[in-house]
């Protein structure tokens, strides 16, 4: 109210004097005897909220493993296991959506269907099991190949999209939210099946390959070739060449400019915001972030989240990466320095314990964890899991921890990739990195033999410029051709590789 003086100051009313010394009490940390009824509480109306928009895939009744179910599609085979083959109806239409955004593998299939460059082929893969994954499993068969499929993520898969697969004759073995047990044994099922032996591996994360080697080595003598695209299981291929173990060729597919570039930086950019707004509904704005690893994956998520206000810090072990982060208007730190303040802890370094328990420890009330690397070993979770802490599971893919003197933490996705996990990502950018997949196989599978020894390559520069020239006309983008006296002074072909090797976009 205004004050009777002439200055006409404005002076707060009694309560709101009040309200404003009371506010570090309100922001104190629940206590023991409390937190319990305020989780219910909270726990409660964020499942409520959330259903009303959650997908086929978590609005499942059905409680009953599907490895005790007996499931049939409409022609009669029951070779495939997933949630619940009634569900394939939606699986279909999410298909035909992630379609329209998918347009080289669309104009793959179609130039390369009379052809078949496939035929033959017998691929097993372990990817996570998406519409757009769906999109380039379809665009395999159409081009002659034999698939058999698992999920490389026990919380990625989308129920309704394996659903219309399997209806659609592939055989998958996958489901939201399988154990450690379910996981193996689905990789199990599509690779230890009578009268079929797998010729091509398509992979994400090296676990496929590692189980070949594992339990069915002799399977390599008619391997033609191992497509890898994670960070994680690239650098498990490069140990196995190492060693001298590789006994087949693989082609890195992570490394190649349109993965690293476009789906790495330009996926995570978008897609990061979406996992976290999901799970917690939070503001970004003026949080405090600190993202570990300033790779592509980084970059994208410090340049999003710096877009909406947040102050961003980012941890890394190269010198190269880390002046970019500082040149780019980030400042550099070791975790160790701004744990006990930050709000939101990002990883992606493809690296195991970046996170360990006494970072945990140390972390403010409420401090959100995730992580945004392919593998689960960056936050060190199995740490959390000790008598003395309490889980409380407020939403799906979203956990409190809680310790003794009620501080909690808010965990997504246990430690798995917040993405895939949590939200989805963008189908066109997806599009990119499945057509690289996709003329990757081709290659391996009809490349004479001597072309590639047992060795691990990176896609030829040709290729990753024809996929992204499969993406230009969805901008209604003009290419500018150079003449011969251009082409001549530049020392090169008119139609490409336009760069060398070692450039770096």
């Amino acid at each position: 109210m205004w004050d009777g003086g002439g200055a006409g100051a404005f002076q707060l009313p009694e309560w709101m004097i009040q309200f404003a010394d009371q506010k570090q009490e309100f922001n104190k940390r629940p206590s023991k005897i409390g937190r319990r009824s305020l989780s219910r509480s909270i726990s409660q109306s964020s499942t409520d909220s959330y259903s009303s928009a959650a997908s086929y895939t978590d609005s499942s009744d059905d409680e009953t493993s599907p490895r005790d179910k007996q499931q049939k599609n409409s022609k009669g085979s029951s070779d495939f296991c997933v949630k619940n083959i009634k569900q394939a109806e939606f699986g279909r239409r999410e298909i035909e959506i992630a379609e329209q955004e998918m347009p080289a593998l669309m104009a793959l299939r179609k130039r390369a269907q009379g052809e078949k460059p496939l035929a033959g082929a017998k691929i097993v893969g372990c990817t996570h099991i998406t519409a757009q994954t769906a999109v380039l499993m379809e665009t395999l068969g159409a081009l002659g190949a034999q698939c058999r499929w698992a999920a490389c993520n026990i919380y990625s898969t989308l129920n309704e999209v394996a659903a219309a697969l399997a209806e659609s004759g592939f055989p998958v073995f996958a489901w939201k939210g399988e154990s450690e047990d379910d996981f193996w044994w689905c990789i199990d099922r599509c690779v230890n099946v009578e009268g079929w032996q797998p010729n091509m591996i398509l992979d994400d994360g090296g676990d496929l390959t590692h189980w070949i080697y594992k339990k069915y080595p002799n399977m390599f003598k008619k391997i033609k070739g191992i497509v890898e695209e994670s960070v994680t299981g690239v650098h498990r291929l490069y140990q196995l060449s190492k060693a001298g173990k590789l006994c087949v060729p693989a082609m890195n597919v992570n490394d190649s400019v349109t993965k690293q570039k476009f789906d790495n930086l330009y996926c995570c950019r978008e897609s990061i915001l979406d996992g976290l707004k999901r799970t917690t509904d939070m503001m970004f704005g003026g949080k405090q972030v600190v993202v570990c690893g300033y790779g592509e994956v980084g970059k994208g998520c410090c340049a999003a989240l710096k877009a909406m206000g947040s102050i961003v810090y980012v941890t890394e072990i190269d010198p190269i990466c880390a002046l970019q982060a500082c040149m780019d208007g980030f400042r550099l730190v070791k975790l160790n320095e701004v744990i006990r303040q930050v709000d939101i802890v990002i990883t992606c370094t493809g690296n195991k314990n970046v996170v360990t328990r006494e970072h945990l420890d140390r972390m403010k009330n409420s401090c959100i964890v995730c992580n945004m690397g392919h593998s689960n070993t960056e936050i060190d979770v199995a740490s959390l899991r000790t008598p003395e802490l309490t889980w409380e599971r407020v939403r799906s893919q979203v956990d409190h921890v809680i310790w003794p003197d009620g501080k909690r933490i808010v965990l997504l996705a246990e430690g798995r990739l917040l993405n895939l996990s949590c939200s989805t990502v963008p189908t066109f950018v997806l599009s990119i990195t499945a057509t690289t997949q996709a003329l990757a196989l081709i290659e391996l599978y009809n490349a004479p033999e001597g072309r590639y020894k047992q060795d691990v390559y990176l896609l030829p520069k040709k290729m990753d410029e024809y996929v992204a020239s499969l993406h230009l006309p969805t901008f209604d983008a003009h290419l500018t051709e150079l003449t011969d006296e251009q082409a001549k002074y530049l020392g090169l072909n008119k139609n490409g590789p336009f760069k060398p090797n070692y450039y770096r976009y």
